[in-house]
């Protein structure tokens, strides 16, 4: 599943073409990418024709549009979501579930190809509210405006993620502290912190030499500071490469790849040399997936 880096990666490239841009047109061709479209609330294309987009905004791994009508265009990427920035002539997209056609006032006529292949992610037109703490509702890079702090209904019970101006480490570190359970269950769960998945809770834990169920409220609060510093640097060194790519469902939205899945110290690497000792990366069973880490350099 795509993590904070890949759905940034998503919103940076995507923020300069939908800024400004005018909705003309939408198709749906697979209604199951619309599950967490609250059709109550009015027809999915009703309530896009005709808005005006005004950025691109991110909370952990969501990703949404907020819309001339206050409303937001909110997308999830599930496992193998895509979505291709296009021009009119562009060859179609294969598993293409929804399309968007746009007009921007630099750019001209574009498309917006919301593609997945297992369809697990989705798009929906969701209503917004001001945040709790009345700071920026997520990462919109330099962007600002009257949206800036409104947040969708489906985001709301997702906490901060580590990159956001508005995290609170003291919050983060008093809730890790009243955690019973290890420290990778607790990097997972979305609601204490967003946009860490099985990929980077690895790499961070590899390099803060912590075991991953190494229970949370254990660490000391040196350890618990090294273990967010280095979510905060895999997370930057990933940026970097355009994120994590094993195979062609994770791309940019020109539809390329990253890259960096070939600087992984711990995910994926199993059987592999740690390349701090040299003891064998070991891959073990865990919440339906996978922990890899060092035997040696991660003891519990």
């Amino acid at each position: 599943m795509p993590e904070l880096p890949e759905v940034e990666v998503v919103r940076a490239g995507l923020a300069p073409a939908v800024s400004g841009s005018t909705v003309s047109g939408i198709e749906v061709f697979d209604e199951r990418s619309l599950r967490r479209h609250d059709a109550a609330s009015g027809a999915f294309d009703a309530l896009l024709q005709g808005q005006r987009m005004l950025s691109a905004v991110r909370r952990g791994k969501f990703l949404w549009i907020p819309l001339s009508s206050g409303r937001a265009l909110v997308t999830h990427l599930g496992m193998s979501g895509q979505v291709l920035l296009r021009t009119p002539e562009t060859a179609e997209s294969g598993h293409l579930r929804i399309r968007l056609h746009l007009d921007h006032p630099e750019h001209g006529e574009l498309r917006v190809d919301f593609v997945d292949q297992r369809i697990f992610g989705s798009m929906a037109v969701d209503r917004m509210a001001p945040t709790s703490d009345g700071l920026s509702a997520g990462y919109s890079g330099r962007a600002r405006g009257a949206w800036e702090s409104l947040l969708p209904s489906q985001v709301s019970h997702i906490a901060r993620d580590p990159i956001d101006p508005g995290f609170s480490e003291q919050a983060f570190f008093a809730a890790l502290a009243r955690r019973r359970s290890g420290i990778k269950r607790a990097l997972l769960d979305q609601t204490l912190v967003s946009g860490i998945g099985n990929i980077y809770a690895d790499e961070a834990l590899w390099a803060a030499k912590v075991h991953y169920e190494q229970p949370a409220s254990s660490l000391s609060p040196r350890k618990a500071m090294a273990v967010l510093g280095e979510v905060r640097r895999v997370f930057d060194k990933a940026l970097a490469e355009g994120g994590t790519s094993f195979d062609a469902q994770y791309v940019n939205v020109n539809g390329v790849s990253g890259y960096f899945d070939l600087q992984l110290t711990a995910y994926g690497r199993t059987g592999r040399p740690c390349p701090r000792c040299g003891t064998p990366i070991k891959r073990v069973a865990f919440m339906n997936r996978s922990s890899h880490f060092c035997p040696r350099c991660q003891r519990r």
